[in-house]
Formats: C-alpha cells, sequence, structure tokens
C-alpha cells in the first residue's frame, strides 16, 4: 500500500511542476503572439435560484433615500475591480488564482455574462486590477505584475495579450512570500506610474525584519513605470495597505490600512491615510493604529515626521476598497468625495462593518465627515449576508460593490437610472 502511496504522490508531483512548466510556457506564448490551445472557460450562470437568494439580500440593504441596490453580477469570490475606460467590460480579481470580466451587452446595468479572463494564465492571488487611461489593464499579484495592453478589446477568447512586467518572485523577495496580508491593490497615478500596495505579513513584526521591509517597501506602497523599471518606495509605515485611489483634483493618494489585531474590541482605529508626497511615514509598527502604541514597540523611539490618519475608522472593520466618486449620476453632496468598503471584522466580540461609507472632503482637500452610506449585510443577529470589499465608479455615474462572500458584484444607483 505504502508503495502504491508513494507512487501516487510522485505523480502527484510531476503533475504539479508539468502544470506549472505549461503554465509558464503559456505565457511566454501570449507574449509572442501565439496560441496556447486552452479552452474558453464556461459562463458563469447570472440566473436562478443563487441569483434570487442574491436579489433578496439586495433588497435588504439600507441607503440613503432616492438610492437603490440591485445585483449587478454573480462573481465567485469577488474582490477589487478594474472598469474599463471605454465602458466595454470590469475585471474582478480574487484572493484565489481566477480573475473574470463582465460584461453589460444590452446595456441594461446587469452583467449577462461573466467569465474566466486570460484562463490559460496560472495565477496566485490575482486580487489587484487597474486601468490605464487609455486602456492598459495591470495585475498585482501576490508577487508579480502583469500587463494586458489591449484587455479590454481582446478579453473573449482564452489567449490575450500578456507580459510580465514584474517577473514572478520579484515584486517582494520569495523568502518574505507568505499566506497571511497577501493581496495587493494598484493604481496608474496621473503622472502614468504603476502604485502598488504590499502588506507586510506580521501582526506586528520583530525588529529584526524592519530594515529589509523598508528598503523594499514591505508594509507600505511602491510605484515604478508602466513597463516594470525604476522602482521606487512612495510610502511607509503602514500594515496592511490596501484600497487606494487619486483625488483628481490635487493628485494625491489616499489609502485604507487594516491595523492591529488582538488589542481589544475599540482599539487600535482603522485607518484611511492622506499620502501627500513621496517618503511619508504612517507610523506603523510604533502604533497599531491612530495614536495608540502597539506593546511590541510601546518604549521604542519613533521615526521623525510619522503622519497620523486622515480619518480614524471603526476598530477591526478591515477597511479595504476606496474610491473617489468622479460621477455625476449622484447628487451634488457625493460629488468628489470617497466611498469606501468595511469588509467586516472577523476577531470581535461585537461584529462591526459590512458596510459601504463615505468621506466628504473641504475646500482645502482635507477629510470633512465620515457617514455610513450602506449598510445591512450584517444582520442584528450577527450573521454577515455578505462583506463589501471594493467600490467603483461604473461609467454611468452608478457604484460597484464587489462581495467576496456572497460571490456578488452589487449596483448602488439614483433615481431612475
Amino acid at each position: 500500500m505504502f508503495k502504491k502511496l508513494a507512487f501516487a504522490l510522485s505523480c502527484a508531483v510531476v503533475f504539479s511542476l508539468t502544470s506549472a512548466s505549461a503554465q509558464n510556457s503559456n505565457l511566454e506564448k501570449l507574449g509572442g503572439f501565439k496560441t496556447t490551445g486552452t479552452p474558453m472557460m464556461e459562463p458563469i450562470p447570472q440566473t436562478g435560484e443563487n441569483a434570487e437568494a442574491l436579489k433578496a439580500i439586495a433588497a435588504k440593504i439600507k441607503v440613503p433615500e432616492g438610492f437603490k441596490v440591485s445585483l449587478y453580477a454573480i462573481v465567485p469570490d469577488a474582490r477589487h475591480m478594474a472598469v474599463g475606460p471605454q465602458g466595454v467590460v470590469t475585471f474582478v480579481g480574487t484572493r484565489k488564482e481566477l480573475v473574470y470580466s463582465m460584461t453589460d451587452r444590452d446595456k441594461n446595468r446587469v452583467a449577462d455574462d461573466v467569465k474566466v479572463f486570460a484562463p490559460s494564465i496560472k495565477m496566485a492571488v490575482p486580487n489587484g486590477v487597474c486601468f490605464s487611461r487609455d486602456g492598459h489593464l495591470y495585475l498585482a499579484e501576490q508577487n508579480r505584475v502583469l500587463w494586458f495592453p489591449a484587455a479590454e478589446f481582446f478579453y473573449e477568447g482564452p489567449d490575450v495579450a500578456a507580459f510580465a512586467i514584474v517577473k514572478e518572485g520579484e515584486l517582494i523577495p520569495a523568502s518574505n512570500e507568505s499566506y497571511n496580508h497577501t493581496a495587493r491593490t494598484c493604481r496608474v497615478g496621473p503622472d502614468g506610474r504603476i502604485y502598488i500596495t504590499i502588506g507586510q505579513p506580521f501582526n506586528v513584526p520583530a525588529p529584526e525584519v524592519l530594515p529589509e521591509f523598508q528598503r523594499l517597501g514591505i508594509g507600505g506602497i511602491i510605484s515604478m513605470k508602466q513597463d516594470g523599471s525604476d522602482r521606487k518606495i512612495y510610502a511607509r509605515g503602514m500594515r496592511n495597505p490596501l484600497g487606494l485611489d487619486f483625488n483628481p483634483k490635487d493628485k494625491t493618494i489616499w489609502v485604507n490600512d487594516n491595523q492591529v489585531d488582538g488589542m481589544g474590541d475599540t482599539i487600535p482605529p482603522g485607518e484611511m491615510n492622506h499620502v501627500t508626497g513621496p517618503d511619508q511615514n504612517f507610523g506603523f509598527p510604533w502604533y497599531g493604529g491612530g495614536k495608540t502604541r502597539t506593546n511590541e514597540y510601546k518604549d521604542a523611539t519613533v521615526p521623525d515626521g510619522v503622519i497620523f490618519p486622515a480619518v480614524e475608522q471603526d476598530a477591526h472593520a478591515a477597511d479595504l476598497g476606496l474610491s473617489f466618486y468622479t460621477g455625476k449620476q449622484f447628487p451634488e453632496k457625493y460629488r468628489g468625495g470617497i466611498f469606501s468598503t468595511q469588509h467586516g471584522s472577523w476577531n470581535r466580540v461585537e461584529p462591526v462593518g459590512a458596510r459601504v461609507m463615505f468621506t466628504s472632503l473641504k475646500a482645502d482637500g482635507s477629510a470633512d465627515k465620515t457617514e455610513v452610506f450602506a449598510e445591512g449585510w450584517l444582520s442584528e443577529d450577527g450573521e454577515y449576508l455578505g462583506r463589501p470589499v471594493d467600490v467603483q465608479v461604473l461609467n454611468d455615474g452608478s457604484l460597484l460593490v464587489s462581495d467576496d462572500l456572497a460571490g456578488a458584484v452589487w449596483r448602488i444607483s439614483y433615481g431612475t437610472k
């Protein structure tokens, strides 16, 4: 029996290595504009019992008067999203191995075609998707960055032009890979550079690892040219930064950062940080969130110039996605403000989160007030009906909200649109 087991295990290892080799070969073929022989994945069904159950959840979400929530698409494990500049397709990343495309062909504001994007490429935590203004799609995986130069127009088939601008194992050293805080997000900035968040793997890291983390930009934001060159560290002192966006008015970055666990239900606060220029430090691990010192670094000297959060969020609400509202469908109050998501707590005795928040800005570009915009994914009984991840503005001015628990993308619209 043991011989049979050993043979089976050896076959499994050979298959795994062969599969990985084939996937690497596929990426090379796609870069050479050659076919891979990969069959097209079947579309995800958008009707049936699952769709009806999700519509029932949408009906329970509370939003301000005049707004409504509807089911836009069924997308398994839906995480961060990128809306195509031409309004043709929206891409949805996951924390697993797949990226999905959503297409609303009849423009009734419901996706009628959802399928796997680039199925011939083996991916690892393909969470972060972002577009340049001229239609180039970038994908930040756990430890690689891919470039799809014409994804919005060549996404229908299994093969699409694809290139690794940061090769596997070169976004961070392989020795720093972890199962924790592996999801990256990205944005192409007004300067044409790609900005990528990189979380550090620990709750609170040991002092001996900090020099390497700071040198590599782990626990912060890095930037690079669109060909992957000229990598620079843009911001430091973050624990697990996720959603980020640029204020269209002053071109500064706003980013959510998830803070230290295990300090209690109500501390430390989550952070929405305002990055006004390069080389700024936002205080982690000396601070666990806001001005709350970590136990591990309570006696350590804090670096000069630490910047405290622009907005302190509810502790452990897990603030993730963040987008400036650039549409015109919503009332004036919301234009130019920030919509963000709370994924929901996992280690609080009293759960909190699973909401979409709105932060208005003052005339000088600083944060004004933060309020709940959409809630109801966390029931009164403490059961999560969904966990919002990302929020993006659709071309018609409505909001898309991804949800990796429900496996859905919700649409929030105003009026009759």
